[in-house]
């Protein structure tokens, strides 16, 4: 019997081993998630094949990266099918032509800032693009900036800090932008997203999140977002209910329309998460989910050892 999961116009079904792997393959940490103009899926995962692609249907295209990318991290997709993939590891962002052809490379492979200096880049973590094809990269756990860069690559300006207030971070894990340039980035540890202008002024904020982690921009006529939730890791409220992990439905304004899953807290079986890191939409609204499931699990379940083949993507199929 099929899982179903969310209510109204937001219902999806899981699909169970969605990714036909070649034999032998495994992801790790699916890290992120994004879907080209022709619903080829791009899996960018911890495992030995770091760029995994496939057909909307999960059949097995195409893997590139080896070698390349040491921990993968963020993915992003332009209208024109150009990837920017984001590795916290190298500490560096590569704008990639969907067969891996590295077109513009920013940072210094292996060479962090210092920490919290400010300085790109330090772990960053995620891109987005803004109308005009400005870069803006999320910098991210040794840092607490955001870094806006112009289509060639210079440094236009950079803003944030660390700490709880307006346009303050406490890891800026994810970033998104939509059509009229504002900019949403997830704040991870101060449990909200928040939205500037496209110069960096702080505008608002959404609450009631839980560490969000995961943020996916739907453009069209009604602005949504899907925002991936990490459940709690403190021994003291590892169990609560309620608090992920799981995904949200957002409108414009912050305002939940549906949530899936996360009631009762991480979970193998279909339908629950253990840590949702990347989201992705394809073109009939089907969700692809990507988890850093082998980085979260000794965190979300100290002392049992971590199963063998442990799910880390998931294909949610929108029904009608």
């Amino acid at each position: 019997m099929s899982v179903i999961l969310g209510s109204g116009e937001h219902r999806y079904r899981v699909v169970e081993n969605w990714a036909k792997l070649p034999d032998g393959w495994e992801f790790k940490d699916v890290a992120a998630v994004a879907v080209d103009s022709k619903d080829r899926v791009y899996v960018f995962n911890r495992g030995e094949h770091p760029m995994i692609v496939f057909d909307r249907d999960g059949n097995f295209l195409r893997s590139w990266g080896e070698g390349l990318f040491p921990r993968a991290h963020g993915l992003h997709i332009s209208v024109d099918d150009t990837l920017y993939c984001t590795d916290d590891g190298a500490h560096v962002v590569r704008k990639c032509t969907t067969d891996g052809k590295v077109l513009l490379e920013l940072g210094v492979p292996g060479k962090p800032a210092p920490y919290m200096s400010g300085t790109p880049f330090h772990r960053c973590t995620h891109t987005a693009l803004s109308p005009k094809g400005e870069i803006y990269v999320s910098d991210g756990y040794g840092n607490a900036r955001v870094h806006k860069y112009s289509p060639d690559g210079r440094l236009l300006m950079s803003w944030g800090e660390p700490g709880t207030g307006p346009g303050q971070f406490n890891i800026v894990h994810n970033i998104v932008t939509d059509e009229q340039g504002w900019v949403y980035v997830a704040d991870r540890e101060n449990h909200r997203v928040q939205v500037f202008d496209g110069k960096g002024k702080y505008e608002t904020q959404w609450n009631n999140l839980h560490r969000p982690c995961g943020l996916y921009c739907c453009r069209g006529p009604q602005l949504e977002f899907v925002i991936g939730e990490l459940g709690p890791w403190l021994a003291l409220n590892r169990n609560h209910p309620n608090l992920g992990p799981r995904l949200s439905i957002v409108d414009k304004h912050g305002t939940l329309i549906a949530r899936l899953g996360g009631r009762e807290g991480p979970g193998l079986e279909p339908g629950k998460f253990i840590a949702p890191h990347g989201l992705a939409l394809d073109s009939r609204g089907d969700i692809y989910v990507g988890e850093v499931s082998y980085t979260d699990w000794p965190q979300s379940h100290p002392g049992i050892p971590i199963p063998e083949g442990l799910r880390s993507l998931q294909k949610l199929q929108k029904l009608a």
